[in-house]
């Protein structure tokens, strides 16, 4: 039986970073490491060598982090900005809103669930914030049960 296989939704923006970054990994990435490799092997006896035993482990998560690079690329469903208007929040929306709360404004981009960068304002679509927020228009009042507590939040602008 075949495996189902969840499509990662991302921005155009949030995609091309991670083709940029997937062609640094195997271009320059994968040259670095391999040059730490056999300058280490230069050292002699690899059983106690522990700068071989270091750049190993940097090969084995370059790998590791490629191959999820991959992963992710083969499988992206990239948001149409162009088929979305500004109407209702959804993925690739920028989202003013007013944290009643807090009695303040906070601006969020939703993004897919892997390009969450929440220091830089980018949430999740799975995340209860963007996932309360989600086909929410301008005015629209929405309840949030977040770890400190319920936030109440206006929707003050949408944007792309």
């Amino acid at each position: 039986m075949a495996e189902k296989v969840t499509k990662i939704k991302l921005t155009l923006d949030g995609k091309r970073k991670y083709e940029a970054e997937l062609n640094e990994l195997k271009t320059v990435k994968r040259k670095e490491i391999a040059e730490n490799l056999q300058s280490a092997r230069a050292q002699g006896d690899l059983s106690e060598n522990s700068e071989y035993d270091e750049a190993k482990n940097d090969q084995a998560k370059l790998e590791a982090r490629i191959k999820e690079l991959e992963t992710i690329l083969r499988n992206v469903e990239v948001i149409d900005e162009n088929e979305i208007n500004n109407e209702k929040v959804h993925i690739g929306s920028t989202v003013k809103v007013h944290d009643k709360n807090f009695d303040e404004d906070v601006v969020y981009q939703i993004v897919g669930s892997s390009e969450t960068d929440p220091l830089n304002g980018k949430i999740s679509d799975e995340s209860p914030v963007g996932l309360a927020l989600l086909d929410k228009s301008v005015g629209d009042i929405v309840k949030v049960e977040a770890a400190g507590g319920e936030l109440e939040l206006v929707v003050l602008e949408i944007s792309m």
